[in-house]
């Protein structure tokens, strides 16, 4: 049976990686060099909490690693809450993540990464609004991997208690839906949308008009690094 909704604030939180030289966007190297790729994740961040905080009420920041703290908190507009991801791994973290927002008053809830620079204020809108009749909404990357949304009516964790081999794969998507269906969970699915992973994902996005121009002007090719 489906659950019923939280009622709380409606919220988004956003996961983040501490943009770091040579830890984060290791597959861009090749293209942009470790710092270019730390700017790039700022900047992702940076986009990210403004879109999220111009739709909704309450935006959280869950930041990785544990340290990282004071540099994620330097460029986080003000009223973002601030969290600490804890976790073996991401589901792990993902878990512990949406049950803090929750206890915390969150509800509905949207998660969303900084990979998908095309994400925008009206796919925000059509995920809360598909909360209203549906249990989980799941926005798919269009490489077929993680998704890059995952909305929650109430704190469906075990929808993160997927097997360690399933994680980083294509079969992400498909086993989080069947583990909504064994939940009696109703699934609501969005319009695919592109993650900024590799050279070829740059290229593509470069040519897509929705790409907002500060992120372009990130990952414009320019010297060898």
């Amino acid at each position: 049976m489906s659950a019923t909704a939280q009622q709380g604030t409606p919220s988004i939180l956003v996961m983040a990686k501490e943009p770091r030289p040579g830890t984060v966007k290791t597959r861009l190297h090749p293209l942009l060099g470790p710092q270019r790729c730390a700017e790039l994740q700022a900047g992702l961040i940076r986009h990210t909490l403004e879109l999220a905080t111009a739709h909704t009420p309450r935006t959280y920041l869950a930041y990785a690693p544990a340290d990282g703290g004071d540099a994620i908190g330097t460029t986080t507009p003000a009223g973002v809450r601030l969290r600490l991801q804890r976790g073996e791994d991401l589901g792990g973290r993902l878990a512990g993540a949406v049950t803090g927002a929750f206890t915390d008053g969150a509800g509905p809830l949207l998660v969303i990464g900084t990979d998908a620079p095309t994400l925008t204020g009206d796919r925000l809108t059509a995920a809360f609004a598909a909360l209203k009749s549906h249990d989980v909404v799941l926005g798919p990357a269009l490489d077929g991997g993680y998704y890059y949304l995952i909305g929650l009516r109430a704190p469906h964790t075990t929808l993160f208690a997927l097997d360690a081999d399933v994680w980083s794969t294509d079969r992400v998507l498909t086993a989080t839906r069947r583990a909504a269906r064994r939940e009696g969970l109703s699934v609501e699915l969005l319009c695919p949308l592109r993650d900024l992973d590799t050279p070829e994902d740059a290229t593509a996005l470069l040519a897509d008009p929705a790409l907002p121009a500060p992120i372009a002007a990130l990952i414009q090719p320019g010297e060898a690094p």
